[in-house]
């Protein structure tokens, strides 16, 4: 039987009848369309030069005529002279014309036509002369009686002649496209036949290959992803060919039984390895949170409390010649520290609360008043860091908006710290907002050291913080909370920055509170 046949055989022999019949399609198709050739050759380069000569030639005669009246009306040697040059290239153009359509070869007709328009040409050019000689002779209304008489006459019988022959032409050119066609439409028929029986062929190759090759090493195949996959209670098939399938189908049957004896072992590796990896990117996130906690409580801690001690030592040593003015500034910068010491606490708090629950829980929306709650938020950081210079401008905000006002003071609050914290001391900021349709849009811009272009796709990434912050302390979470909290009022947060020239960034809200639900 066949299927006890080598594949190679069964290919080969399938592969060489296909070859044949393409083979004998191909020479037929090429047969055919060399009928269409030379229908196509013989409109080409017979009735199509012919047409296109003959309309030359009608344009170029028609000219001559115009130039001929043109020369009796030319009253100046200039325009004499110009029109006598017309004339000669229009005649070097007719005869040039003439002898193009003398090469193609013509029906006994079209010459007898041709030998026709010819000699009334002729004549009429003798005429045409004799008007052209007398108006250089100054003789105009003699050569104008002339041009009216037997030139026009003259040129009449060459037109007649010459439009006699364009349109027999043109006719024949019709007939020979409509044998074109019809010599096309049955090429086009038997190559669809030969089409349609070599796709047809092809359908009978694909099936047999489909059926005897293709599906079994598909399902050897899927036999062995099933091994791979520690699946071992499977029925391997084609065990009983004497082909290169039925070896494979054998050869899969010994990897069963070696897979076999692996599989125990095999999976309490892949156990092991996968605690491994679990514990390792446990530490290492660990690790890295530690470390950047430890930076951020070493600097945004001690310094608020260096100060409120220094303070307070001050107060204490000289309590009785402190003047009350004193005593004011000093309670007011141990209460920027505190204050400054509360935020990032809080901060932190309301991060933790996001990071390890559901969000969606400690958001509470309420009608708010965003204008008031960003003026809240820069008087907060004014009295958090004297001297800052903080320009606010909320007027084109409206009065309320569906919002929590308490993750909303975050992330206006983290925003207006990194413009501080990143900006050159006593640098400007702007906060500002309008309102563009049913949104609001809050800025918060500086000029402080910007975020590099590589940095920028990932700078809402949590723990992510930019290339150009070394000895600046942070965590790497609070832009993080940004997009967290934006994202859960619908919002959108994006950066425009340019390294070294400070940073933009655009808070986008939705105003109705129907917005904002999810």
């Amino acid at each position: 039987m066949i299927q006890h046949r080598s594949l190679k055989v069964q290919l080969s022999a399938v592969f060489l009848s296909f070859l044949s019949l393409l083979i004998f399609l191909g020479l037929l198709s090429i047969h055919e369309l060399s009928d269409v050739n030379r229908a196509s050759v013989d409109i080409r380069d017979h009735w199509l030069q012919s047409t296109r000569i003959l309309g030359d030639l009608t344009n170029y005669t028609s000219d001559y005529r115009a130039a001929e009246a043109s020369h009796l009306l030319a009253w100046s040697p200039e325009l004499i002279a110009s029109t006598e040059r017309e004339i000669t290239e229009l005649g070097q153009a007719i005869t040039l014309a003439k002898t193009s359509y003398e090469r193609i070869p013509q029906r006994q007709s079209e010459r007898e036509i041709y030998a026709r328009f010819h000699s009334d040409w002729e004549n009429y050019q003798t005429v045409a002369r004799q008007v052209i000689d007398l108006s250089r002779a100054n003789r105009k209304e003699e050569g104008g009686r002339l041009y009216m008489s037997s030139s026009r006459v003259e040129y009449a019988k060459a037109s007649d002649a010459l439009a006699e022959l364009t349109s027999r032409t043109v006719t024949s050119a019709g007939e020979a496209s409509g044998v074109a066609d019809v010599t096309h439409e049955y090429a086009r028929k038997l190559i669809i036949g030969a089409i349609i029986l070599a796709a047809v062929s092809m359908v009978g190759v694909l099936q047999y290959i489909n059926r005897s090759i293709s599906r079994p090493l598909l399902e050897l195949a899927a036999k062995m992803r099933s091994l791979a996959s520690n699946v071992l209670d499977i029925e391997i098939h084609s065990t009983h060919r004497h082909d290169e399938i039925g070896e494979m189908a054998r050869s899969v049957v010994v990897f069963r039984k070696n897979a076999l004896e692996l599989a125990e072992s095999q999976r309490g590796l892949m156990q092991q390895a996968t605690m491994l990896e679990e514990k390792l990117e446990y530490e290492k996130r660990l690790s890295t949170v530690q470390r950047n906690f430890l930076a951020m409580a070493s600097h945004e801690f001690r310094t608020p409390l260096t100060i409120i001690d220094g303070h307070a030592q001050r107060l204490v040593k000289m309590q009785t010649e402190l003047q009350p003015q004193d005593i004011a500034e000093r309670a007011t910068k141990i209460r920027s520290a505190v204050l400054r010491m509360t935020s990032v606490m809080d901060n932190l708090l309301t991060s933790s609360r996001l990071f390890d629950g559901d969000p969606a829980l400690y958001f509470h929306p309420t009608q708010i008043d965003i204008a008031k709650l960003l003026h809240d938020v820069c008087h907060v950081h004014r009295e958090i860091w004297p001297g800052v210079q903080i320009y606010e401008n909320f007027r084109l905000l409206p009065k309320e908006i569906s919002g929590d006002r308490h993750l909303l003071f975050q992330v206006f609050s983290n925003l207006l710290s990194n413009a501080i914290k990143y900006s050159p001391k006593g640098g400007l900021i702007t906060v500002k907002g309008v309102t563009e349709n049913d949104t609001i849009v809050v800025i918060t811009e500086d000029r402080g050291i910007g975020v590099p272009e590589a940095d920028r796709t990932r700078l809402f990434d949590r723990y992510h913080r930019g290339s150009n912050v070394s000895g600046i302390a942070g965590t790497g979470i609070g832009l993080y909370l940004v997009k967290m909290v934006v994202t859960l009022h619908n919002g959108a947060v994006s950066v425009a920055s340019v390294e070294g020239h400070g940073s933009e960034f655009t808070v986008r809200l939705p105003i109705n509170r129907s917005l904002c639900d999810d």
